[in-house]
């Protein structure tokens, strides 16, 4: 994942940091894209069994791109960095993981109220459908999604601490070949 918070953008090439955002887009948005599809799979396995059809994967390939860009825009202007350089990476991931819980809470209100306007309806019908229609499913796609960002926040604070190239080499190449020296005496 792109390591913006150390590299200034302005110190890199236009070309590199566009290069880099589309990379650090390209794979969140697949991430988000991997979780999204397997919870509308696990809803139309659900819906299957009681005889209704669901066939979600284009929603969640929309909302992934749209959630990525939303959550890259959040990260460029420092949302959720307030407590990165403080407190232990735990406070962190769990502080940035809940602000961007909320705003993607906030962005989903919007997204009904336009959706719902199109289609002529009340504000409050239009809300009440966030979250499956209950206060008990909504819950529960709030917890779901938290569990989503913890994930990579935590990927990105210790990619904050231990660099991208080191991190990176940590989780996709042989560990004896990758493990740098100052982790080497961990094993």
């Amino acid at each position: 994942m792109g390591n913006m918070a150390n590299t200034a953008p302005g110190n890199l090439p236009r070309g590199e940091r566009i290069k880099a955002e589309l990379r650090e887009f390209a794979i969140l948005a697949t991430y988000l894209f991997v979780c999204f599809s397997a919870l509308a799979g696990f809803k139309a396995a659900i819906l299957s069994a009681q005889g209704i059809s669901f066939s979600p994967w284009l929603f969640a390939l929309i909302k992934a791109l749209v959630c990525a860009k939303f959550l890259l825009v959040g990260r460029w202007f420092g949302l959720g960095d307030g407590l990165a350089a403080k407190y232990p990476l735990i406070v962190s991931t769990l502080y940035r993981s809940m602000t961007f819980l909320l705003v993607l809470g906030l962005l989903t209100v919007i997204e009904e109220a336009v959706v719902g306007h199109f289609h002529g309806e009340t504000l409050g019908a239009s809300l009440g459908r966030i979250g499956g229609g209950t206060f008990a499913q909504f819950v529960a796609i709030s917890v779901i999604l938290l569990l989503v960002l913890v994930p990579f926040f935590a990927f990105r604070a210790l990619g904050e601490i231990t660099g991208e190239k080191t991190l990176v080499q940590l989780y996709f190449e042989p560990r004896n070949k990758t493990v740098p020296t100052r982790f080497a005496d961990r094993e």
